[in-house]
C-alpha cells in the first residue's frame, strides 16, 4: 500500500507541475529520468545503486536511536546530513540519469510525460534504488551496527 501511495502521489504531482508549470514541465522534459546520451546501461545503474546506497546509509545512521543513544554526546540534527546528501548525489547523478534515487518519483513523471524515451531504460530507475537501498540497510544493520554494539559493549565492559 505505501508504494501505491507513493507512486500515486507522484503521478498526482507531475499533473499538478504539468498543470501549473507547463512551459517549464514542456522545457524539462516533464522532469522524467532518462539515461543521458554518451552513458551506458552499467553506468546508469551503477550511478542509481551507489546514489541510493548513500542516501539511505546517511537516512539510517542519522536517524538510528540506538546509535544516536550511544553518541548522545554528539548533537545530530539528521535533515542536516540526509539533505547534504541527497544534494551531494545529485551534483554527481543528474548528468548521468537525472537522479532517480526514488522510484516512485521517477514512474510518476514517466507516467505523465509518456514519451518512449522515458520508458526505455525506465527499469534502471527501480532496479538501481532496490538495490541500493537493500545494499545501504544490509551493509548498516548486519555490518556497521554489528561493529559497533560490540565496539559500545567491550568499551562498556572494560571501563566499569
Amino acid at each position: 500500500m505505501y508504494m501505491l501511495a507513493q507512486c500515486s502521489g507522484a503521478i498526482c504531482g507531475c499533473l499538478l507541475v504539468k498543470a501549473l508549470q507547463k512551459t517549464y514541465y514542456v522545457v524539462y522534459g516533464g522532469g522524467a529520468n532518462e539515461l543521458s546520451q554518451g552513458y551506458g546501461l552499467a553506468t546508469g545503474l551503477g550511478a542509481e545503486i551507489i546514489g541510493t546506497f548513500i542516501l539511505v546509509y546517511t537516512v539510517l545512521s542519522t536517524t538510528d536511536s540506538k546509535r544516536i543513544a550511544c553518541d548522545s554526546h554528539i548533537p545530530v540534527l539528521a535533515p542536516l546530513p540526509i539533505g547534504f546528501a541527497v544534494f551531494m548525489v545529485h551534483l554527481a547523478t543528474i548528468p548521468i540519469t537525472g537522479t532517480g534515487i526514488n522510484p516512485a518519483r521517477s514512474f510518476g513523471a514517466a507516467v505523465i510525460y509518456n514519451h518512449k524515451k522515458s520508458w526505455d531504460d525506465h527499469w534502471i530507475f527501480w532496479v538501481g534504488p532496490l538495490i541500493g537501498a537493500a545494499g545501504a540497510e544490509f551493509y548498516y544493520e548486519h555490518i556497521l551496527r554489528a561493529h559497533l554494539t560490540l565496539y559500545h559493549n567491550h568499551h562498556h565492559v572494560t571501563r566499569h
